[in-house]
């Protein structure tokens, strides 16, 4: 019964996130502390692995692992940006508050508009872990 919720639990924060079937999830920022059950659950839903930093594809959704004393946040923002479908988005996940490597909300949301980003939403990813949702602003987007 236990592995039954915890399915369901994991296919939530895969919902959360936005996955769906088919589409292509690069992963930035992996080290040891990660949440395993997190990146299950997104590799469950969109039927593939996650891709790493040498990824060529064209990326749906990009999940940053970032802490405190990771680099300058607006750097990796524009590096995560390159690969990225039209419409994808990114996803700042930080340690929530009171955990080691802890990252202040007003310095995601500093950092991406200089990235070019817009933070539309905000979701607790687990115990350990909170995520912020970034995607290209939707004025001044040109159609080609």
């Amino acid at each position: 019964m236990v592995a039954a919720e915890d399915a369901g639990r994991t296919s939530d924060i895969a919902g959360k996130l936005g996955i769906e079937p088919g589409m292509v999830v690069q992963e930035l920022g992996w080290d040891s502390d990660v949440d395993e059950a997190v990146r299950d659950a997104v590799e469950e839903r969109s039927g593939d692995e996650l891709l790493d930093e040498e990824a060529q594809e064209v990326i749906d959704v990009v999940l940053m692992w970032f802490r405190e004393g990771d680099g300058d946040l607006v750097d990796a923002l524009v590096d995560a940006r390159g690969p990225l479908a039209d419409n994808g988005v990114v996803w700042v996940l930080t340690p929530k508050t009171g955990r080691p490597g802890h990252l202040e909300p007003s310095e995601i949301a500093e950092a991406a508009p200089t990235a070019g980003l817009a933070q539309t939403s905000n979701v607790s990813v687990g115990e350990e872990w909170a995520g912020a949702r970034l995607a290209s602003p939707k004025q001044g987007k040109q159609r080609r």
